[in-house]
C-alpha cells in the first residue's frame, strides 16, 4: 500500500487539487505554530479503492473526483440554524459528509481510522515521509507498531517518470500554450520597451488560453537572468528568453534566444553550436540510453566547436517544473529510499517528457538560449509540440 503525502504526489495519485494546498502552513491558522504544511494523504491499498483525506472546508474541490471515499477531520464549522436549501444531487453526498460525525480531530487521525476501518494496520506501506513532519511520522509509527513502514519518496518519483496518454495530452496542450503565448509576447519586442510588458503579455495569453503563469524569465546584457527588474530592450539586445505555464496541473517549460537585429557573426556561430549540441541529445534520446549519454553529447558536441562556458543539460517535465530523470553527467550519487535503490544515472524509457536546453551568457554581449521539449518512444523521439529552434526569434524577420 502505497500513502502519498505532499500536494503534488496527492494529486499524481487521485487529481485532486486545491490552490491552497501547497501554500497554506499551520502558522497560518495558529500564531505561534510550525511552518509545516496542512497535512493530507492519500491512501492506495494494493486490493481495495484508494481513500483520500482532506481538510473539511475543501472537500468540495473532489465534486468530480474519481477518488469516492473521502475522509475529513476536525470541525466543518457549518452553521446549520437555518432550514436547509436545496442542493444538486451531486453535491448530497458532501453534505451528508461534512455533517457527520467522524471523530477524527486531524488528518493523521482520519487516516489511521481508514487503516484500522480496512484491517492495513499491520500492513506493509509506503509512506512518503519527506516533508511530513518528524512528529507526525514518529506518531504513525507508534500509532502502526505491527506495520512495515517504508519512505516511499523516491519510489513516488520514479512513478511519475514514465507519463501516461492521458498526461502527455495535457503537457502537450500546456506546451502549445506556452510557446503560442511566447511567441506573440516576443513579437512585440521593440528598442526601449521593457521585458516586463512581454512578460505581461504572455501572462495575459496564457491565461485566456486556460493556463497559469509560472515564469517568464530573462537575460540581461549576458549578466544571468531574472523575472524581477524593467529592462528596456536596447536595439542591439540579444536575449536568453525562459518561460512555463501550467495547464490541467501539468507544466510547460522552454526557451529561445530573442535578437533585436540579425546576429552577428560571432554570435551566430555560438548558436549554431548550442544548435548542434540539442540535435546531438536527440540523436543520443531514446529507450534504454542513460541520462548522461544524451547530456555527453550535448556537451562534447559544444567542446568540439570550442564552447566550454555552457551548461547543456535535460530534465523531466510533469506536475512538477522538473522531475526525473535529469540529464546530466553521472555523479555517482543514488536515488535511495527504503523502497528503491538505483543510480541518479537513470536509464531512458518510452513515454518519458523530457527537455533539453544549452544556455550561454557572454557579459556585456548578450545571451543565448534553446530549450526543447520530446517524448520518448519506441524508436528515439519526437518532439512534445512544434517549437521553431533551428534560429533566434529576430525582431522585423
Amino acid at each position: 500500500m502505497l500513502v502519498a503525502t505532499s500536494p503534488v504526489n496527492i494529486t499524481y495519485f487521485t487529481d485532486y487539487y486545491c490552490w491552497i494546498d501547497p501554500l497554506f502552513r499551520e502558522f497560518m491558522m495558529v500564531p505561534g505554530a510550525s511552518s509545516n504544511l496542512a497535512q493530507a494523504y492519500a491512501v492506495f491499498p494494493l486490493e481495495s479503492e484508494p481513500a483520500l483525506v482532506v481538510n473539511p472546508l475543501f472537500a468540495v474541490n473532489a465534486e468530480e473526483l474519481w477518488v469516492k471515499d473521502l475522509h475529513i477531520f476536525g470541525s466543518a464549522g457549518l452553521d446549520d440554524s437555518l432550514p436547509a436549501g436545496e442542493l444538486p444531487q451531486a453535491l448530497h453526498r458532501f453534505r451528508d459528509l461534512l455533517s457527520a460525525s467522524h471523530g477524527n480531530a486531524t488528518a493523521t487521525d482520519a487516516l489511521l481510522s481508514i487503516l484500522n476501518q480496512r484491517g492495513l494496520t499491520g500492513a506493509r506501506i509506503g509512506l512518503e515521509t519527506e516533508g511530513l513532519p518528524p512528529e507526525t511520522n514518529d506518531l504513525i509509527r507508534r500509532a502502526l507498531p505491527e506495520a512495515s513502514l517504508r519512505n516511499c519518496a523516491d519510489l513516488l518519483r520514479m512513478v511519475r517518470m514514465v507519463k501516461s496518454e492521458d498526461e502527455i495530452r495535457l503537457l502537450t496542450r500546456s506546451a502549445e500554450i506556452n510557446e503560442q503565448a511566447a511567441m506573440e509576447a516576443l513579437a512585440m519586442a521593440r528598442p526601449g520597451r521593457p521585458v516586463s510588458e512581454l512578460a505581461e503579455h504572455y501572462r495575459a495569453e496564457a491565461a485566456r488560453m486556460g493556463a497559469d503563469f509560472d515564469h517568464f524569465a530573462f537575460g540581461v546584457r549576458g549578466l544571468g537572468m531574472t523575472t524581477e527588474t524593467n529592462y528596456e530592450l536596447g536595439a542591439d539586445d540579444v536575449l536568453y528568453v525562459d518561460y512555463g505555464c501550467i495547464y490541467g496541473y501539468c507544466f510547460s517549460d522552454s526557451g529561445t534566444t530573442l535578437a533585436m537585429r540579425e546576429l552577428p557573426a560571432a554570435l551566430d556561430e555560438r548558436f549554431a553550436a548550442l544548435r548542434a549540441c540539442l540535435d546531438a541529445g536527440e540523436e543520443a534520446m531514446r529507450p534504454g540510453a542513460k541520462a548522461s549519454a544524451v547530456a555527453g553529447a550535448m556537451l562534447q558536441t559544444l567542446h568540439d566547436r570550442g564552447i566550454t562556458a555552457s551548461f547543456p543539460h535535460g530534465h523531466g517535465v510533469g506536475l512538477e517544473v522538473r522531475d526525473y530523470p535529469i540529464l546530466v553527467a553521472d555523479n555517482g550519487l543514488r536515488i535511495k529510499d527504503d523502497c528503491v535503490d538505483l543510480s541518479s544515472d537513470l536509464t531512458l524509457e518510452a513515454d518519458m517528457v523530457l527537455n533539453m536546453e544549452a544556455p550561454l551568457f557572454m557579459p556585456g554581449v548578450g545571451s543565448l538560449h534553446i530549450e526543447q521539449s520530446y517524448v520518448v518512444t519506441p524508436e528515439g523521439n519526437r518532439p512534445l509540440t512544434a517549437q521553431q529552434r533551428r534560429r533566434p526569434v529576430v525582431i522585423g524577420h
